[in-house]
């Protein structure tokens, strides 16, 4: 792979074109798989990669077992690597708002678990604070400083955005398909990084 010739440090935050479960796990075992080879090959000395927050905890979803398959391909491949895994973006709300949970055309069905966003803004700055950092060879995980549930977090951007819709709170509600109980879409490992960008400032 040539864009990995001579680079001492590589980021990988490919993602998949679709996220159907066989062409998930396909794609990050591929690319994954080929990437790392190329990496070797080179001599990289830090393989930098972008996960999410709660993977090994969303099992029940086909893109989260393809996302650990990654992981566990760049822990075992023998190179010095950082696994940042970053909370949902800000940017990613309004797809969460439309993921599938609609009561009717005036209402959304939203899950009750926990959510901490964080600013793809702030993934970036701490994506280019790994490349000066040494190889932690293990997981790092990144989230923002507001943790709310994700029907508060629907309510408030709708309110921002003036959407007239109403949240309904739903504790069975799915977050795209996965049943979720509580906490895993937070960072749960001691240390956390937090990004500084806060929700009501980018609602704004």
């Amino acid at each position: 792979m040539a864009a990995v010739s001579g680079r001492e440090v590589v980021i990988d935050v490919s993602n998949a074109p679709s996220f159907e479960d066989q062409a998930v796990m396909e794609f990050f075992t591929a690319s994954s798989t080929n990437a790392l080879a190329a990496a070797k090959r080179a001599g990289v000395k830090h393989y930098i990669a972008l996960s999410v927050v709660g993977t090994e905890r969303l099992q029940a979803s086909g893109y989260f077992r393809a996302k650990l398959v990654q992981e566990k391909l760049i822990a075992e491949s023998g190179l010095p690597y950082t696994i940042l895994r970053a909370s949902q973006f800000f940017e990613f709300i309004a797809a969460i708002a439309e993921s599938g949970n609609q009561a009717d055309s005036n209402s959304v069905r939203m899950p009750t678990a926990l959510i901490q966003p964080v600013a793809s803004a702030d993934v970036v700055s701490a994506l280019a604070e790994l490349l000066k950092s040494a190889p932690a060879n293990g997981i790092i995980d990144l989230a923002g400083p507001d943790k709310l549930q994700i029907a508060q977090l629907v309510s408030r951007y709708f309110a921002a955005k003036q959407d007239g819709r109403q949240v309904i709170a739903d504790a069975d509600a799915t977050y795209f398909g996965t049943p979720l109980t509580h906490d895993e879409l937070v960072p749960v490992r001691p240390n956390a990084l937090l990004g500084a960008s806060r929700f009501s400032d980018w609602l704004q």
